[in-house]
């Protein structure tokens, strides 16, 4: 079966202030680079949207109810947080998001695909159990691998997690939770100031990788053959999720990282392989950050043309 890509264009109407470097040209820039020859055989679908139960997967009824009372009736934007914004349409692009990754894991638990990218916005990974921060409402990456335990019955889920910025959420929601293994590349110090190597969960279930500013392409290879991949060689995953972000290319202006799109294809084929040796290949992965749209565009198509390849 091919690679599937979800997509919906609820997706650019969720909106955020004028300058905001998450904002709907994102997603777009990767549309216009997905219209490639390179990718007609992808397997492009419209993202369901999801219940507002299964939101509870991961985070627990409040953290759902204070995202919905703040999602405004009209034409206006509104601050829930620092840095994180929501209008009028948010609810349902987060909510698409969220059905966009459990249908990624029902596709390859029924081999209705081979792998799939979900190309979503808002991203997911900063949001912890009670809290939307980091541009992110809901974590889809966590809520995925609850559908996967709770639908299919998988022991061990393995997130990894190569966006510049520390998947905090992600961390707080499994920190307790020797079921999931979560690993994570990141330059640090940085926002949202966590990802140390020496938080490691009270199961050991977590694994930081941090890069210092400036880090080339060497230093995340190295971070990845020596804490990601003896990490998850050692944890033998039944599934295996990708929280993409491409905010460490060398283009990007949130961070100073300076990574290149062959180093997405590189970190892609290494974690395709290890789907292949211990999960059935049964690999999703979900877009998070990356702001620069020429860095995101090359980067996410690399990612996706290496899914493809099988």
């Amino acid at each position: 079966m091919p690679t599937r890509l979800y997509e919906h264009d609820i997706f650019l109407e969720h909106r955020t202030p004028e300058g905001h470097p998450e904002r709907a040209d994102r997603l777009r820039s990767l549309a216009i680079a997905l219209q490639h020859p390179n990718f007609e055989k992808l397997d492009r679908k419209k993202a369901p949207q999801a219940s507002e139960d299964a939101v509870l997967l991961a985070h627990p009824e409040e953290h759902l109810r204070a995202v919905v009372r703040e999602i405004p009736e009209e034409d206006e934007v509104h601050q829930i947080e620092a840095d994180t914004y929501v209008g009028p349409r948010s609810l349902e692009a987060a909510l698409t998001g969220v059905g966009a990754a459990t249908a990624a894991v029902d596709d390859v638990f029924t081999g209705a695909a081979d792998n799939v990218f979900v190309a979503a916005r808002p991203p997911g990974h900063h949001a912890e159990k009670t809290k939307a921060m980091g541009f992110c409402l809901f974590n889809n990456a966590a809520i995925a691998a609850r559908h996967a335990q709770k639908t299919y019955g998988v022991e061990r889920v393995a997130i990894v997690d190569w966006d510049v910025h520390h998947g905090n959420g992600t961390q707080d929601i499994f920190w307790d939770d020797p079921s999931v293994l979560f690993c994570s590349t990141h330059q640090m110090p940085l926002y949202p100031w966590t990802g140390a190597k020496d938080e490691t969960g009270t199961k050991g279930n977590i694994v930081n990788a941090p890069l210092e500013k400036d880090s080339a392409s060497e230093h995340f290879r190295e971070a990845f053959k020596s804490r990601v991949i003896p990490a998850l060689e050692n944890f033998r995953p039944d599934f295996l999720i990708i929280s993409a972000g491409f905010d460490a290319h060398h283009r990007d202006p949130l961070a100073q990282i300076n990574l290149v799109g062959d180093d997405f294809d590189w970190a892609t084929g290494r974690l395709m392989e290890l789907a292949g040796k211990y999960a059935g290949n049964r690999l999703i992965s979900l877009l998070e950050g990356g702001y620069d749209l020429e860095g995101l565009a090359e980067s996410a198509g690399l990612h996706i043309c290496r899914l493809m390849k099988g």
